[in-house]
């Protein structure tokens, strides 16, 4: 579809021109004077307006002052007289993109109109992402009702407005990192950056010169100035993942940051001040760090100003129905395929599963069975072995700490679940079931007469 060009000009012989030079690549609409101007916009909604200055009706710097109130993104190229070039600065100064002087180079006027097309393109699309940002990082996107998530959410937004040093815990995989965007983008340092590092993924011999840069020369391999995090942080936030994992003396440089918030790169001299809000996490107790002489007890209470705790998934089960129809929806959205419900067994297993990895975890099997999966409905055969018989020796002990079945009845039910699933999977040839429980053929056929499993429907696959 073509972009339309509104032409606002007052002489035909200028209109007729720009609409022959640009007929091909555009839809070319033109205006006389600034009343077919303002209605033109209403009417066409034009990509871009090329402007004459001087009209019968309406000066084109008051047409360019309404244009951009109405639509700030809309570009103007103003068309001016030699004589009148000044009037084109105070365009420039209103919001005019460039300008163009009669008589124009035709094709100088091309180059003009496709840089001005070009950054609204740009600018529509970094606001895309903004909005996109915020969306992602909006609290009611981090799934979770529970009573656990509710007072992160409500401690998030007491804090996020502030400079507050914060530090959040939990364990891998539980979204420390997403409630630290949240915090980010619900402050006024939104639009500034947000630079993440993961001091466990940094050698040690290079981790001071990731956080607060170095000078050229400052060591072997340094050949040019680097700017380090921090600086990059500069009016923004730093978010420090698995805080815990850094050395003594790198503990001791970002105490002495945070405490004068300067800052000097390796092999420099200069105190750089560097206006950063510091978010740390990780997934250590530091307190027993603390004791285990690992980290030092002044930089924990300056990063501990507003601790936030996130909770294990297997601790809000609640919250696990809710993150599984979320990542439904956005791997649907993402693939255009994948199956759109989930059984209540299926649910169930999930529920009942304890979630090593967290919400990661959960996230990334979803992703796997919507991709793999070609039904209408997740049963619980799609869900990988490792999450049914987990979830089937969870209940298992369960019921025994409750007094619901002896520890020997539990036994034999788990053994009974094994040796099931051995001879399905060996097709119900006892030899090679017995090779597959490690066990000698003659000790599955007592089990399989004591636990009484009767395979009346398989025994002619059985060997004899």
């Amino acid at each position: 579809m073509k972009k339309t060009l509104l032409v606002v000009d007052d002489e035909r012989g200028i209109r007729e021109s720009l609409k022959w030079i640009f007929k091909d690549g555009y839809e070319v609409v033109l205006a006389k004077d600034g009343r077919e101007a303002l209605l033109a916009i209403d009417d066409k909604s034009p990509s871009l307006v090329l402007l004459d200055i001087l009209l019968p009706d309406i000066n084109g710097l008051e047409i360019l002052k309404r244009i951009k109130e109405q639509n700030k993104g809309l570009p103007v190229v103003m068309i001016t007289a030699t004589k009148t070039v000044k009037n084109a600065v105070k365009a420039m100064k209103l919001g005019a993109d460039d300008y163009v002087v009669k008589p124009f180079d035709l094709e100088e006027l091309r180059i003009i109109v496709q840089k001005a097309l070009s950054t609204q393109e740009l600018a529509k699309e970094v606001e895309l992402l903004r909005s996109e940002v915020t969306r992602t990082y909006a609290f009611d996107n981090i799934i979770g009702k529970s009573k656990e998530m509710r007072e992160i959410f409500r401690v998030v937004r007491q804090v996020a407005d502030s400079k507050t040093t914060i530090l959040v815990h939990g364990e891998s995989g539980t979204g420390k990192e997403l409630i630290s965007r949240a915090i980010h983008h619900h402050s006024p340092r939104r639009n500034k950056p947000f630079i993440t590092i993961n001091c466990a993924a940094i050698p040690e011999t290079l981790i001071e010169s990731e956080l607060f840069g170095h000078e050229k020369g400052a060591f072997t391999g340094a050949y040019e100035r680097k700017i380090g995090r921090f600086e990059m942080a500069h009016t923004g936030s730093l978010f420090l993942d698995e805080i815990g994992e850094l050395s003594p003396s790198t503990q001791a440089k970002i105490l002495r940051f945070l405490e004068d918030r300067e800052l000097t790169r390796v092999g420099g001299s200069k105190n750089i001040k560097v206006d950063v809000r510091l978010i740390a996490a990780t997934n250590k107790r530091l307190e027993e760090s603390i004791e285990g002489g690992t980290f030092r007890e002044d930089l924990y209470y300056r990063i501990n100003v507003v601790p936030i705790d996130v909770p294990p998934l297997r601790n809000r089960k609640g919250d696990i129905p809710l993150l599984v129809h979320h990542f439904m929806k956005k791997f649907h959205r993402e693939n255009g395929r994948g199956p759109g419900k989930i059984s209540k067994d299926a649910m169930d297993l999930l529920v009942g599963y304890d979630w090593p990895g967290n919400v990661r975890e959960l996230e990334n099997l979803i992703e796997r069975v919507m991709a793999l999966s070609t039904a209408e409905t997740i049963t619980p055969e799609d869900l990988p072995v490792t999450v049914r018989e987990n979830v089937r020796i969870s209940r298992l002990k369960d019921a025994v700490l409750w007094g619901e079945i002896s520890l020997i009845k539990a036994i034999e039910e788990f053994e009974r679940d094994i040796i099931i699933d051995g001879m399905k999977r060996a097709n119900y040839v006892q030899s090679q079931a017995a090779a597959r429980l490690g066990i000698s053929r003659r000790i599955l056929k007592y089990k399989l007469d004591k636990l009484r499993i009767d395979l009346h429907d398989k025994s002619s696959q059985s060997e004899t």
